[in-house]
């Protein structure tokens, strides 16, 4: 009976192995399939980081503006200045409550389908969308930090001869970025993450490639954990880089 027991569980295990090699092979290696996750993986990629720069760049001007109005408004003369100061203020906070409020696949299908229709450049499509959600997050992560700064620092910036400008560029703003960068390497996790909608304008990321292997091949299991094993991979991977970024920049500040 031992006998009968353990050619059962060796037969099991050898089937099940045989069955994972034949999936494996019909899900990546027939008809040159890596390819696609190779060219999904790509475009993962570069939508990701061109999403994360203009985020930056678009969330850097924003907190900008809205610490400013928030710390310095009401010290400031009446003019031309302030009062475009109140309203660009009052425009980024609309555009703040609606992107944080809207789903992002919503937002891509709006720009995709609406605002740029005849656009066939869909990488472009997906940076766009990406990079302005983005952009309300990291604004509201700049801002943060930038409050916390002392008003000391300013005051010191301006007894060097900095004007205001000047002493947000370099002194205010490195120190801000030291305080918020584990968070912003937290919004580009997600970031890398939330790409995965790009399928709803038929661009083929690394989701979209695991879903056209999956329906060719009606083989669910391999194509969406060999996805995920991915993802997996390059979340540890970023994770590890951004940890060893964080330890040179506080070994930096002793």
């Amino acid at each position: 009976m031992q006998t009968i027991w353990n050619y059962i569980f060796i037969n099991g295990h050898y089937l099940l192995a045989s069955s994972l090699i034949k999936q494996f092979e019909t899900s990546f290696i027939k008809r040159d399939r890596w390819k696609l996750y190779l060219e999904g993986l790509q475009n993962t990629l570069i939508v990701t980081f061109l999403a994360l720069l203009l985020g930056v760049a678009i969330g850097a001007i924003v907190s900008v503006v809205r610490s400013t109005y928030d710390k310095n408004y009401s010290e400031m003369k009446r003019g031309i200045g302030k009062f475009l100061i109140a309203v660009l203020n009052f425009i980024f906070k609309i555009y703040l409550t609606v992107i944080r409020g809207t789903p992002v696949v919503i937002q891509i299908m709006i720009i995709y389908n609406i605002v740029f229709p005849s656009s066939n450049n869909k990488v472009m499509m997906a940076v766009l969308a990406f990079g302005i959600n983005s952009g309300a997050y990291v604004a509201e992560i700049f801002r943060s930090g930038i409050m916390s700064i002392d008003g000391g620092q300013s005051e010191a910036g301006r007894s060097l001869g900095f004007n205001y400008v000047q002493t947000m560029m370099y002194i205010i703003i490195p120190q801000a970025f030291k305080n918020v960068l584990p968070t912003l390497a937290n919004e580009f996790i997600v970031l890398l993450k939330e790409t995965a909608v790009c399928g709803y304008v038929a661009l083929v990321d690394l989701t979209r490639a695991g879903d056209i292997v999956r329906g060719a091949t009606y083989q669910p299991f391999m194509p969406l954990f060999g996805v995920a094993a991915v993802y997996l991979i390059m979340v540890m991977f970023f994770t590890w880089l951004i940890g060893k970024l964080e330890r040179r920049l506080r070994n930096d500040e002793r």
